[in-house]
């Protein structure tokens, strides 16, 4: 007959002190486990949420990211003009050529980052829907006039509205502000393409976003542009362009925090592994009596598995719950892929909490496997008279 699981329970609640003071420690592993994992996950989403899944991008052969990439007017002409692509109700084709420069601006906190100055064409936000004006308005086309996204305005300074900046040897006025949502346009300053291609002396544009007629048209388009010598240039969905960029920040948090975390685990599962051992200590009666009772070695050992279960459990559960409440903050860091300012938001999904309490699960039973093997190997004489 097992025992049941009530026992391991209520031996823990008969040690109050020792079990919160071990679940706390799992906690705090736990809660930098799943902070990393969330960061991870935001850094992830708001980039693929940047991205459209109609929508293509087509930039030079080779580039990685639109700073990279040039297009001469003759390429991105021919790409922005392909039956493939879709025409909205007055006739237009549904593609922008765009020009992609980082400039240098101030933190509200004295620092300095790099910030995406995107210049936009006609059909730019009509790309991009996510993208709409939230105070003042939209810049005049042909004018040295910009719009700063909403993550811009936070965080740097003398991007107010009204405010003019200076950059590629003129002088800009901010007229509007933009919210983008949680995507990487929210970290961004949009302006006319041709006027900053005449500020930062480009002869050609960084890349052509364009919406496709529908989904299936993809291969056709990417053949047509890919497939002719004179274009040297490359087709990428918007979305998995996006989702590439965040591939090289997003392994290296997860390579800091699995290692933070590592390290920090040991010292859980020895916590969890004193407190076991300290209560099969004095528990050796109660355990020789059980034995004496007719409960098999491995219904000793289940038991006090058990317990060491609902350890991990409480520590996993109070861990993912405190990392919750970062759901509510908003991170910035340089993006290692485009060297530019990023703001995003902490994630949590069902996978990361899932994996999260698996993780504390875990060390409960790598902590409290050796006591309880200790508590099942007890000979019945040896622990009655130890009583």
């Amino acid at each position: 007959m097992a025992i049941p699981l009530s026992y391991s329970w209520r031996n823990l609640l008969t040690r109050r002190v020792t079990t919160v003071l071990t679940a706390g420690g799992m906690a705090l592993v736990v809660f930098v486990f799943t902070a990393t994992l969330m960061l991870a996950e935001g850094l992830r989403q708001t980039l693929v949420s940047t991205g459209s899944p109609d929508n293509v991008v087509v930039l030079r052969k080779s580039s990685e990211t639109e700073v990279q990439s040039t297009l001469d007017r003759q390429v991105s002409s021919i790409a922005a003009t392909q039956p493939e692509l879709a025409t909205d109700s007055q006739g237009r084709t549904m593609a922008a050529r765009e020009v992609v420069v980082l400039f240098v601006l101030p933190k509200r906190n004295g620092e300095k980052s790099n910030v995406v100055i995107r210049g936009m064409g006609e059909t730019s936000l009509e790309l991009r829907p996510q993208v709409r004006l939230i105070e003042g308005r939209m810049p005049a086309p042909g004018s040295t006039e910009i719009m700063v996204g909403q993550s811009v305005l936070s965080k740097f300074a003398g991007v107010g509205l009204g405010q003019t900046m200076r950059f590629g040897q003129r002088h800009w006025t901010v007229v509007g502000v933009f919210d983008a949502g949680r995507t990487g346009f929210s970290s961004e300053i949009w302006g006319d393409a041709e006027q900053l291609m005449q500020a930062f002396r480009r002869q050609a544009f960084s890349v052509v976003v364009a919406k496709l007629r529908d989904q299936d048209a993809f291969e056709a388009y990417k053949a047509r542009i890919e497939g002719d010598p004179r274009l040297q240039a490359e087709v990428k969905r918007e979305r998995q362009y996006y989702e590439d960029q965040s591939k090289a920040l997003s392994r290296f948090l997860k390579v800091l925090g699995v290692s933070l975390t590592g390290i920090f685990s040991v010292g859980a599962m020895l916590g969890a592994s004193i407190t076991m051992y300290s209560s099969v200590a004095t528990r050796t009666a109660e355990i020789g009596t059980m034995r004496a009772l007719g409960f098999r070695r491995g219904d000793i050992l289940l038991a006090f598995l058990a317990e060491a279960l609902l350890l991990g459990a409480l520590g996993g559960a109070a861990g993912v719950a405190a990392s919750s409440l970062l759901g509510f903050l908003t991170f910035s860091t340089t993006n290692f892929q485009t060297f530019s300012e990023l703001a995003f938001g902490f994630t949590l999904t069902g996978e990361i909490a899932a994996t999260s309490v698996g993780f504390a699960l875990f060390m409960g039973v790598v902590g409290g496997f050796l006591p309880a093997l200790r508590a099942s190997r007890l000979v019945i004489v040896e622990a009655l008279r130890s009583g």
